[in-house]
């Protein structure tokens, strides 16, 4: 009887030391971390025997950068060109995308700017509808049947090209469009 006690002790404190064996080669020793992850988020993880440390930063990067670099018309009729290299650091907190929205107000440049464009494109409208009455009247408008589409079009054409040459016209020789330029710069 002893020695099927002991037998059945032994066997019972032999399985239960291989299962805890078991037990401690399959337990995870690092932390499980389910950390909130978005396209601006940064986190590093270091961790060991002793415990783990977490570095973790939700707006990453802090601040970002816009750079523009625009060629457009540029001095007498629009023939030049002028490179305008812009660049502008904003942060998460919205004031870049937002601006429109918090009720900030345009400066006195700004409005100056906007006011000359309008005008120099107003301006170059109506000396480009002229340019092409002119050219329509002499010899698209006698075509038949279509002559005074063609006529037409070509008036259009002549208030579209004015407009924008007009308006760069007035930018380049505004100074609060100037203005404007050098503080983006």
């Amino acid at each position: 009887m002893n020695k099927w006690f002991v037998i059945t002790l032994g066997s019972i404190l032999g399985v239960s030391h291989i299962g805890m064996i078991g037990m401690l080669a399959t337990r995870n020793s690092f932390p499980q971390l389910n950390l909130p992850i978005s396209d601006y988020t940064s986190y590093t993880v270091e961790a060991g025997k002793d415990g783990y440390r977490i570095n973790y930063r939700a707006n990453d990067p802090k601040v970002m950068e816009v750079r523009k670099d625009v060629q457009r018309p540029a001095g007498f009729l629009g023939f030049g060109k002028a490179k305008v290299y812009s660049s502008e650091e904003y942060t998460m907190d919205g004031s870049r995308h937002l601006s429109s929205q918090s009720g900030s107000k345009m400066s006195a440049a700004q409005k100056e700017c906007i006011k000359a464009a309008g005008g120099g494109e107003q301006t170059g409208r109506i000396v480009g509808g002229s340019v092409g009455a002119a050219v329509a009247t002499t010899g698209l408008a006698s075509i038949p049947y279509v002559g005074w589409v063609l006529a037409g079009a070509a008036t259009m054409l002549g208030m579209e090209q004015g407009a924008e040459i007009g308006g760069s016209m007035a930018k380049d020789f505004s100074g609060a469009c100037q203005e404007l330029e050098e503080s983006i710069k």
